[in-house]
C-alpha cells in the first residue's frame, strides 16, 4: 500500500505497512519488483508531488540496496554519472526520482545513459487509493471515522494526491472542533466550507 508524505508537523512514515498498493501505482510497484530483469540497472520513477513516490523509491533501496536520488534534477549532474556506472559495474540498482523523466542534462555522458534508463510512472489517484489514504492519514492522527464518509469524499474532491491531504486536514480540524465521532453531515460541511467540496452537492 502506498501513502503520500504528511505536512511536517506529523510523522512521516517510512514502512511497507505505509504503502497502499493500488492501480494507481501497481505498475510502478511491479516494475521495481521486477529490477533483477530491467535492461540496465537504473530507473526514473516519476509521479505527482505528494503521491508516495519518495516512499516507494526508499522502501526499494533499503530492501535491495540500492542508490536513491530523490528529486534527481537537483543533483549534481557528475555525482548521477558516476552513481549510474556504479549501479552497472556493482549490479546494484540506482533509482532516480523526478516530476519527469526527461529533463535539462549539460553533460552529455549523463544524457546519453539517461536516454537509455527505462522510467515508470505513479498515477493520480483512483477511488480505492483515495479512500484508503483518508483513512490512514487520519488514523495515523488517532481518529476514526466511518466508511461512509470516504466513499463520499472519493469521488468528489480533485482527483489529486495534494487535494487528498487537504481533505484530511479539513477532516481533521472538524473531528476535533466536535469533539465527538465525525458524521458525515459534519463533514460535509467542513469540505464546503474549505471549498473542497461545492456547495451544490447534497447528501442523500
Amino acid at each position: 500500500m502506498v501513502q503520500i508524505a504528511l505536512p511536517l508537523d506529523w510523522p512521516v512514515a517510512s514502512g511497507e505497512a505505509d504503502f497502499i498498493l493500488s492501480d494507481a501505482n501497481r505498475l510502478a510497484f511491479e516494475h521495481l519488483r521486477r529490477w533483477h530483469t530491467w535492461p540496465v540497472m537504473a530507473t526514473i520513477l516519476v509521479g505527482p508531488r505528494k503521491s508516495g513516490r519518495s516512499l516507494l523509491g526508499g522502501i526499494f533501496a533499503r530492501k535491495v540496496g540500492g542508490r536513491l536520488f530523490d528529486d534527481a534534477p537537483a543533483h549534481d549532474e557528475e555525482t548521477l554519472f558516476h552513481a549510474w556506472n556504479d549501479a552497472q559495474a556493482q549490479r546494484r540498482p540506482v533509482l532516480l526520482v523526478s516530476d519527469t523523466p526527461h529533463w535539462d542534462v549539460d553533460l552529455p555522458d549523463l544524457r546519453s545513459r539517461l536516454a537509455a534508463t527505462p522510467h515508470v510512472e505513479i498515477g493520480l489517484p483512483d477511488d480505492a487509493l483515495i479512500c484508503n489514504l483518508i483513512v490512514k492519514l487520519l488514523s495515523d492522527r488517532g481518529i476514526m471515522i466511518p466508511p461512509e464518509i470516504p466513499q463520499y469524499v472519493a469521488p468528489r474532491i480533485e482527483r489529486s494526491y495534494v487535494a487528498v491531504l487537504k481533505a484530511v486536514d479539513s477532516l481533521d480540524h472538524a473531528a476535533l472542533a466536535s469533539r465527538r465521532r465525525l458524521t458525515l453531515p459534519a463533514a460535509r460541511a467542513a469540505l464546503v466550507a474549505d471549498k473542497l467540496v461545492d456547495r451544490s452537492d447534497r447528501l442523500g
